[in-house]
C-alpha cells in the first residue's frame, strides 16, 4: 500500500470545509480540490467564493471550478492527476460515470442523512421538518444513481430540537471523522465493507423551496417547531405582520392552556409571546421583521406594542 493515497476532494458550501480540513491535516496527500464557480450575490452582486475555495486556498491545494464535468478538458485535467480516490461531499455536480472510472480505491460520498433516508438536495433540512430522531451521515460509494451507492459507515446524532445550522456543524464534524477513518483504513490496507440500500426504505429530500417556508396556520404545534428548526437559517419561517415581511427563529410549543390563544393571533401572557395554529399555540423565542435584527420576544412586544391580541392573518 501507498504511504500516501493521492486524494482528489470535491465540495462547495460549509458542510464540506472540515472534512477537507481534517484530511489536510491528517498528512494526507490532496493533490487538487473541485469546486462549484465563483458567484455573484447580496446587494451589490459582489463576486463570491465558495467556503471550500476559501479553505483550499487558505491550505494552498489548487482549484478546479467547471461550470460541468462532462467536457474532455476537465477529463483530461483530472485523468493527468493519477489519483488514487475521489472523495465528495455536498459538490452539487452530476460526476461523468468515465470520471468515477479514473480512481483505483472508487469515488466516495459524504453524504448528510443516514441512508436510505433522505436523498437528495436537502437531507438535513428535511430530516428535521419530519421530526426524525436521529440525524447522520453516511459514507457510501458513488455511482450514476442519486445517492444510491453501497454504503461504508454511518454516525449519528440525537436531534435534540437541533435547528438545521446547528445540526449542519454537527454533522460536518462528525463527517469529517468518519471519512478520515475511512481513508486511514484504506491507507492501512484494510478492505472496505460495502453495504447495499434498501431501496423500499427510500425516501427523497426535494430542494427547499421558498413558497414552503410560508407559515401555515393549519400546521399543529410540533409541525410548526419543526419547520421553524427546518427553516433556521434559511429561508426562514414567515409570514406578514403589519404589512411587512416577519420571521420565526426560535419558539417552542406552548405548555400552558390559556384557553385564549385564539387561531391565527399573536396574544401575550406575562411578557411572552404565543402564536395560536390549529390544535394549540406556539411560544415564540426569538423573531425578526423586515429591515431590522433578530429580536427577543420581549424586546418584539415592547418595541412594536403588541396588545393582548393581534391578529396576523393580514395577507
Amino acid at each position: 500500500m501507498k504511504n500516501k493515497l493521492n486524494i482528489i476532494y470535491a465540495g462547495t458550501p460549509q458542510f464540506a470545509v472540515p472534512p477537507l480540513e481534517i484530511l489536510a491535516k491528517s498528512n494526507f496527500l490532496i493533490s487538487c480540490v473541485l469546486t462549484q464557480p465563483d458567484k455573484r450575490a447580496g446587494r451589490g452582486m459582489k463576486i463570491i467564493q465558495s467556503p471550500v475555495k476559501e479553505k483550499a486556498l487558505e491550505l494552498s491545494i489548487p482549484v478546479l471550478q467547471p461550470e460541468s464535468l462532462k467536457d474532455d478538458l476537465i477529463y483530461d485535467e483530472i485523468k493527468g492527476m493519477k489519483a488514487d480516490i475521489f472523495i465528495v461531499a455536498a459538490y452539487g455536480l452530476i460526476i461523468p460515470q468515465r470520471i468515477l472510472d479514473l480512481f483505483d480505491y472508487g469515488t466516495l460520498n459524504l453524504h448528510a442523512s443516514l441512508l436510505p433516508r433522505w436523498r437528495g438536495a436537502a437531507p438535513i433540512h428535511r430530516a428535521i421538518e419530519a421530526g426524525d430522531e436521529e440525524l447522520g451521515v453516511t459514507i457510501m460509494k458513488v455511482v450514476q444513481k442519486l445517492d444510491a451507492g453501497p454504503m461504508i459507515k454511518k454516525a449519528s446524532i440525537v436531534n435534540d430540537n437541533l435547528t438545521t445550522g446547528v445540526a449542519t456543524e454537527k454533522l460536518s464534524i462528525l463527517g469529517a471523522k468518519l471519512i478520515k477513518d475511512v481513508i486511514s483504513d484504506l491507507k492501512d490496507g484494510k478492505v472496505l465493507s460495502f453495504e447495499e440500500q434498501d431501496e423500499s426504505d427510500v425516501s427523497y429530500a426535494e430542494k427547499i423551496n421558498k413558497l414552503e417556508a410560508k407559515l401555515n396556520f393549519a400546521n399543529n404545534p410540533k409541525q410548526l417547531i419543526q419547520k421553524i428548526n427546518a427553516f433556521n437559517p434559511s429561508p426562514g419561517l414567515h409570514y406578514l405582520f403589519r404589512g411587512k415581511l416577519i420571521k420565526i427563529w426560535q419558539a417552542e410549543i406552548a405548555k400552558e392552556d390559556f384557553h385564549n390563544h385564539k387561531y391565527g393571533y399573536f396574544s401575550v401572557q406575562s411578557k411572552r409571546l404565543f402564536l395560536g395554529v390549529k390544535g394549540g399555540a406556539i411560544e415564540i423565542k426569538e423573531i425578526q421583521i423586515e429591515g431590522k435584527s433578530k429580536m427577543s420576544a420581549i424586546e418584539f412586544i415592547d418595541g412594536y406594542q403588541i396588545d393582548h391580541q393581534e391578529l396576523l392573518l393580514n395577507e
